[in-house]
């Protein structure tokens, strides 16, 4: 391992086509002697990437939570400079001319963004030379307005080629499908792609129309190749499993950088979903695929061999985890400073006011009135869902009656979750929830707090046949129908034993809005503050 973090490579060459689905973890230390004996290519091209940022500007926990003392922390914007610093300087000097890529996602996910609204994430972009861009989903969060503004303040360009922004004027000059981009003397064509599903998860708006991303690339490709463009790069916030679908039907793409599912490729690495890169054989030819998880936590870097006619002829996968071990950069840990001296008035700004306290002492071991609260203001911001299912442990204080602040706020939901969705067979919601009443009357954090659903229990039953009777919706639940629960991303992704969240959903989605804000925008509408009212009753 390198001081600074874990670094671990992959080489490929056409010749070795058998390694196109392994990992090839290889020690550090032993970089230098991994290449392919072969001709000396005709242009050496190195891309830095990242990917979902989500305004993580301060380091984490493994699972995006602030860091806390005594606590093994990861990343941060300062962190993230040092390695894009050093990952370029590094390919300089393997002889790889260096790009630096943002696959989106900049917004949304700390206080830096609630407060700011982009130009925090902005000013650290542009420390860090990123050289294009495209846009997340939650770049949308707040409109095109927002986003006008944020793109005012970036010198690069930022790419998406299915957007229609024809009717959207604060966009339409801002946003570009393409770009061309020089390394090495050689042109790299960079296509953006933003996914559909931002029309459904995002506040898009009805001025911006969401295009079919294969038929966008396929729509550009002419016009590429006429500019010249031999090596064509996709800049692409589809997530991998869609990536991997475009890389299989359209011709002509070399590589895409991924982002939107906050996949971890990586060799080597604990916590990789596949090798770094993931090959895909595409109608003219092999496609690689890389991605480097979220929240500043990696960076990634691909090396590239290209022929005189700029084909990949062979490649190795950098991922680096930024630990504490490498050095904040003074210059953009000074921006992340400046942004952060406004957050503690922001945590002491009032929000709204409780016309009485709630507390959480009994949301581990049975139905509490702030679970009601936050599970009632889950479904309502995700008002298509038809039920809400939280865990007790995630709301870490109560509310006092009298004003709140956002402090107040964030105390009781520290974690930076955000709202997940699932669709699920109702016998997979009714899993859920034994894994959740298994452990009482044990205070654990995985006891569920709902809405939308009522369930009656019995403690006195073995564990996995407590729910006595399950209702959604006002009706006795279908066992084979399939239901959308709003949660949060932890439990999605099977924080807390709820497996069935992570192995059972139909489809899911995992980066909406933040709990908090949710919770805010329920109370600033003045509904009233619900009670007891037998959503998860004891029976027998």
């Amino acid at each position: 391992m390198r001081p600074g973090g874990s670094l671990v490579p992959q080489t490929f060459s056409l010749s070795r086509r058998r390694l196109l689905g392994a990992s090839l973890a290889l020690p550090a230390l032993a970089m230098p002697g991994i290449r392919r004996a072969q001709a000396e290519p005709a242009g050496r091209v190195s891309i830095v990437h990242f990917n979902d940022f989500h305004s993580h500007h301060d380091p984490i926990v493994a699972g995006g939570a602030a860091c806390r003392e005594g606590k093994t922390c990861f990343g941060g914007a300062a962190r993230l400079a040092t390695a894009i610093r050093e990952a370029r300087a590094a390919a300089t000097a393997d002889g790889y001319a260096p790009l630096t890529l943002d696959a989106g996602d900049e917004f949304t996910g700390t206080l830096f963004y609630t407060l700011h609204r982009g130009a925090a994430e902005a000013a650290v972009q542009v420390a860090n030379g990123v050289q294009a861009m495209t846009l997340g989903n939650h770049e949308f969060d707040n409109g095109p307005a927002n986003l006008a503004r944020y793109l005012e303040r970036l010198p690069f360009p930022v790419v998406s080629a299915n957007l229609d922004l024809a009717d959207e004027p604060a966009l339409r000059d801002r946003v570009i499908p393409w770009t061309m981009l020089e390394a090495g003397g050689r042109k790299v064509a960079v296509i953006g792609l933003t996914t559909p599903e931002t029309a459904v998860t995002s506040s898009a708006g009805p001025t911006v129309r969401f295009g079919d991303p294969a038929a966008a690339v396929e729509r550009v490709l002419p016009q590429l190749r006429a500019q010249g463009a031999a090596t064509v790069l996709v800049l692409s916030h589809l997530g991998l499993e869609s990536d991997r679908k475009l890389a299989r039907d359209v011709a002509g793409i070399d590589l895409i950088v991924g982002g939107h599912s906050h996949t971890l490729l990586a060799n080597g690495l604990d916590g990789a979903e596949g090798p770094d890169p993931v090959m895909e054989q595409g109608p003219a030819g092999l496609v690689r695929i890389v991605q480097a998880g979220c929240y500043s936590r990696y960076l990634g870097r691909l090396d590239l061999d290209l022929s005189p006619e700029s084909r990949v002829l062979s490649h190795r996968g950098l991922m680096r985890e930024l630990t504490m071990d490498v050095a904040p950069d003074p210059a953009v840990a000074a921006i992340v400073a400046t942004y952060a001296r406004p957050l503690e008035e922001l945590r002491r700004k009032p929000v709204t006011t409780m016309p009485a306290t709630l507390s959480n002492e009994s949301c581990r071991t049975g139905e509490c009135a702030l679970g009601n609260l936050m599970a009632d203001a889950m479904l309502a911001a995700m008002p298509k869902a038809d039920a809400a299912i939280t865990n007790g442990g995630g709301m870490r204080t109560g509310l006092v009656e009298g004003t709140v602040t956002m402090g107040d706020i964030l105390a009781m939901l520290p974690f930076n979750n955000t709202l997940a969705t699932a669709t699920l067979k109702g016998s997979d919601i009714k899993a859920a929830l034994e894994n959740g009443l298994s452990r009482a009357p044990e205070s654990i954090g995985r006891f569920p707090q709902v809405a939308g659903m009522r369930v009656v229990w019995n403690i006195q039953r073995p564990p996995g046949e407590r729910v006595v009777s399950l209702e959604i919706g006002g009706k006795p639940y279908d066992p084979e129908k399939a239901y959308r629960i709003v949660t949060n991303n932890f439990m999605r992704q099977g924080g807390d034993g709820y497996d069935s969240f992570r192995d059972k959903a139909l489809e899911h989605y995992d980066n909406g809005a933040p709990l908090e804000d949710a919770l805010i925008d329920y109370l600033s509408a003045g509904k009233p503050l619900p009670g007891i009212d037998g959503r998860l009753a004891r029976g027998s």
